[in-house]
């Protein structure tokens, strides 16, 4: 089973990635986010991989982060959702939207992806639901947040922390990020201020 493949970049297109590792040319399927944010040809880039053996095919999925593959062998374990629909979701969502519309039961966030009705987007929030948890999700957002920018507005912190304190008074995890994530949030709005304001949706 691969793990991971180094090498270099040969080409790319909206969802494929051709990889030369030692001049050998490896067809790697991967999303539309991860084909924009691909190195130019001829360097090198590390992709994460999940390999698809069928009768009449092998197939490669490649991933820029480890989080996104992840993400990808949840939904392909949900009922109806294949290889394709998964990456067509993480093509329209990032990993941390995905996360948090699962926990939230955001169905319409998750509807954005291609191909993706009301139905298969509530079958992907009842399957994965039990599989995410809030911390995680907090902490793969930070993570993100400090890594794009260590000098960043810093409102993800606060919308983190306003969840927090709703969890804290007593709200489910589900209803306090509904209510943050309902909120007009500006990128000079502290936790006091997020907080009023997710008060008021609830």
């Amino acid at each position: 089973m691969i793990a991971y493949l180094k090498g270099t970049v040969d080409a790319v297109s909206e969802a494929v990635l051709i990889l030369d590792v030692n001049q050998v040319g490896y067809r790697i399927f991967v999303s539309s986010r991860d084909a924009q944010e691909m190195p130019p040809r001829g360097q090198e880039v590390k992709v994460f991989i999940w390999m698809s053996v069928s009768q009449d095919a092998i197939r490669l999925y490649g991933f820029l982060k480890e989080e996104d593959l992840d993400l990808f062998k949840l939904l392909i374990n949900v009922s109806g959702v294949g290889p394709k629909a998964a990456l067509g979701i993480l093509s329209a969502l990032t990993a941390d939207d995905l996360r948090f519309a699962v926990l939230s039961d955001d169905a319409k966030t998750i509807t954005r992806a291609p191909g993706i009705g009301a139905k298969s987007a509530k079958k992907i929030i009842l399957e994965l639901k039990d599989k995410l948890s809030l911390e995680d999700a907090f902490e793969h957002k930070l993570t993100s947040a400090e890594s794009a920018s260590a000098g960043g507005s810093g409102h993800t912190n606060a919308e983190d922390e306003a969840v927090q304190a709703l969890v804290a008074l007593g709200y489910s995890a589900g209803e306090a990020l509904r209510a943050v994530r309902k909120c007009a949030i500006t990128e000079d709005m502290d936790t006091e201020t997020i907080l009023k304001l997710a008060l008021k949706q609830i």
